[in-house]
């Protein structure tokens, strides 16, 4: 009997909702949510996710093993093993291409999350990884030093991944990062010149509601 129905449905709808809002193109992009303490479920490779139904997610263990569904998990499944074994708190994953925030990474410009209090506070800082080859054990090496303090990771060249209690708030989070990306894009262009983050006072302030 296939089983995680809710979450099964959750992940259809994220995958929609990426690909509706220009976060994904074609096959591109994976998502996971926890399915049991040694299990999570996780889009299948090689397929359109706007098109993905509940029961084409792949049940899988925390070694990569498919225990339920037909078809090969997402090239990037060591990525989502990861995160999942570093972040017992993490319940679901996002990892998309979106194209501001991958385009800060394109030309080198680190991700000024204290420039802005609602971002900051959402996520503290949003690091970039370093250039890894996609699908290969290069990604999750990359993020490995970062995953433990971030919610968001930046990917150079590679978009980025989120986490979240549940796939809708890890793809929220992506969400919120795309339209913060966009509104710095557009004070650069104006201001011409790099965006300066929030005061150090305003930032203290702002760590002590965090913590």
């Amino acid at each position: 009997m296939i089983g995680n129905t809710a979450e099964r449905i959750a992940l259809v709808q994220v995958c929609r909702k990426l690909q509706a809002g220009g976060f994904i193109a074609a096959t591109d992009g994976n998502v996971s949510c926890r399915a049991g303490a040694e299990s999570f479920l996780i889009t299948p490779s090689g397929k359109a996710k706007g098109e993905l139904l509940p029961l084409d997610m792949l049940l899988v263990n925390l070694d990569g093993d498919v225990l339920q569904g037909s078809g090969r998990p997402s090239s990037e499944i060591r990525m989502h093993t990861l995160i999942y074994t570093r972040r017992p708190d993490v319940g679901a994953v996002v990892h998309a291409h979106p194209h501001m925030l991958t385009a800060f990474t394109l030309a080198s410009i680190p991700f000024p999350a204290e420039a802005l209090p609602e971002v900051y506070l959402s996520f503290g800082s949003v690091p970039t990884a370093p250039f890894a080859t996609p699908s290969t054990d290069e990604v999750p090496r990359s993020i490995e030093a970062l995953v433990q303090n971030h919610q968001a990771i930046l990917m150079e060249r590679h978009g980025a991944v989120t986490m979240g209690a549940t796939p809708r708030d890890a793809y929220l989070k992506l969400e919120k990062l795309e339209h913060a990306a966009r509104t710095l894009f557009y004070a650069h262009l104006l201001r011409k010149e790099e965006i300066s983050p929030l005061p150090a006072e305003v930032l203290h302030k702002l760590d002590r509601l965090i913590s």
